[in-house]
């Protein structure tokens, strides 16, 4: 039955078939609600991904508010996440009229966390300034279409290596929180003890579980993996097979399950992160605030281009050049979704590259998107979950994600040394570092130095060579002391 079929027979349905164009792009309501569906399970883990990353642990830096216990903290940022989720997703389908989902970024949330707050020191509250700037910054930039001309400057090389660097990036945060990869002062990175950590041998567990459900071609198979990760580390407690505390919330004890405690630390209030970066733009120093907001622009501008580019190549969107038609109106989105995300509370919005998978189940339009936003905010009833699963059993996804990320290297000309290089360099670095940006800052500084060694000078244009030198300044900023002298 055809999307004219269809609405010629429940009332209201040809509304949406005329909004969003569905004949024009050869789909019917059903499919693209279908396809919307697929990409919300997909993604879903991420209302409890993003807490756990923002949130401030033993040892770990974050988001941290003063006479709250961190499961609140959590329960908040998970209500957080979801509204920019929804705001930015449902800008998508009603403005840009694309398939593609958002929601705040995994890569970015570890830089806001791991980064900003925590190598550099700088209090929550004026990174989530940063994030706003940012965002109101990229509003400007894309209502001129400057945003979108600097999209279309990215090197294809450094284009199709973005997502494997970042794949990568998650895959490294994600073994590590799971015990899989630990630290080592002889050779920096080593294995964790898989077989005598209760916590490792668990994740290992749950990580193939995972990868079975995946390609299986589950639905929601990452969602299944980390809540069945999550069951059997209670079940194990319960039974007294493992210590309390080691891989259960702390409502499962031996013998015993409090489902009080699930609900105890929920919390729908989010007044003390809404509207925190006015505290943090009160108490700023005007020049380590805008070398912040520097670093954060170049950051998000490139991993909000390159996972479009990568969600639009799975979705065969992109032209002969490699570039998104009419970029413009998802990077609007984007910018929106960055801008009410950081007022809110929690890190920067990007498209997500799950959204592939409703499109390969037919999603063409702004429909998909639409039912992912209204997914989104039923989910809220759900946010108790949040504050349930353990950071091991979370970060499950990305790893799973990290590796999903990988198949983009198959664009890469690796037979060509000027574009080997330079996406070599993208992705190589941005694990290494456990910086995306210097990732990013890699490729294309290498990229017109290649081309001009290998005879090709006239393929790179000026702009290249301005984006080259703008990352110069880049890499001098982070790595001179300049910007840690003054925060």
């Amino acid at each position: 039955m055809g999307a004219a079929d269809v609405a010629s027979t429940v009332p209201g349905v040809q509304a949406l078939v005329d909004y969003f164009d569905l004949e024009e792009h050869g789909t019917d309501v059903r499919t693209e609600v279908l396809a919307g569906l697929t990409t919300f399970l997909t993604m879903s883990y991420i209302v409890v991904v993003n807490p756990s990353i923002l949130a401030a642990a033993e040892g770990k830096p974050g988001i941290a508010v003063e006479g709250l216990a961190q499961p609140q903290v959590v329960s908040m940022l998970a209500v957080v996440t979801i509204v920019a989720a929804a705001v930015a997703t449902l800008t998508t389908a009603l403005y840009a009229n694309r398939p593609f989902a958002q929601a705040p970024g995994l890569g970015l949330n570890a830089f806001f966390a791991f980064t900003v707050v925590g190598a550099l020191g700088i209090p929550w509250q004026t990174a989530l300034a940063a994030v706003v700037v940012e965002g109101v910054l990229f509003v400007a930039l894309t209502a001129v279409g400057a945003r979108e001309y600097v999209v279309e400057l990215f090197p294809a090389p450094v284009k199709f290596a973005v997502g494997t660097g970042i794949g990568l990036f998650l895959a490294l945060i994600g073994l590590q929180e799971m015990g899989i990869v630990v630290d080592d002062g002889a050779t920096l990175v080593a294995l964790g003890a898989v077989a005598s950590d209760p916590v490792a041998a668990l994740s290992v567990l749950g990580l193939f579980l995972t990868f079975a459900l995946y390609a299986r071609g589950v639905r929601g198979s990452i969602v299944v993996g980390i809540l069945g990760t999550t069951v059997l580390g209670g079940v194990l407690t319960f039974l007294g097979v493992v210590a309390p505390g080691t891989v259960a919330p702390a409502f499962v004890g031996q013998g015993s399950v409090s489902l009080p405690g699930l609900f105890s630390g929920v919390r729908y209030d989010v007044s003390p992160l809404a509207g925190a970066f006015l505290t943090g733009l009160s108490n700023v120093e005007a020049f380590s605030f805008a070398l912040v907001v520097f670093t954060f622009f170049f950051v998000d501008f490139f991993d909000t281009a390159g996972t479009l580019v990568g969600v639009g190549q799975a979705g065969d969107f992109l032209d002969e050049n490699g570039d998104l038609p009419d970029v413009d109106r998802p990077l609007m989105a984007d910018a929106v979704g960055t801008t009410v995300g950081g007022m809110l509370g929690t890190s920067t919005v990007t498209t997500y590259i799950e959204s592939a998978s409703g499109v390969e189940e037919g999603g063409r339009t702004g429909l998909t998107a639409l039912t992912v936003g209204l997914l989104f905010v039923v989910s809220l009833a759900f946010v108790p979950l949040a504050t349930a699963v353990p950071l091991y059993a979370s970060h499950i996804a990305l790893v799973v994600i990290g590796v999903v990320m990988l198949r983009n290297v198959a664009s890469v000309a690796w037979d060509d040394i000027t574009t080997a290089v330079p996406a070599g360099m993208t992705i190589l670095v941005m694990p290494f570092t456990f910086s995306i940006a210097y990732g990013i800052a890699a490729g294309i500084v290498s990229y017109p130095i290649v081309k001009l060694a290998a005879g090709e000078g006239s393929e790179v244009r000026l702009g290249h060579w301005a984006l080259a030198g703008a990352f110069v300044v880049y890499f001098f900023v982070r790595t001179s002391g300049v910007l840690t002298a003054v925060v």
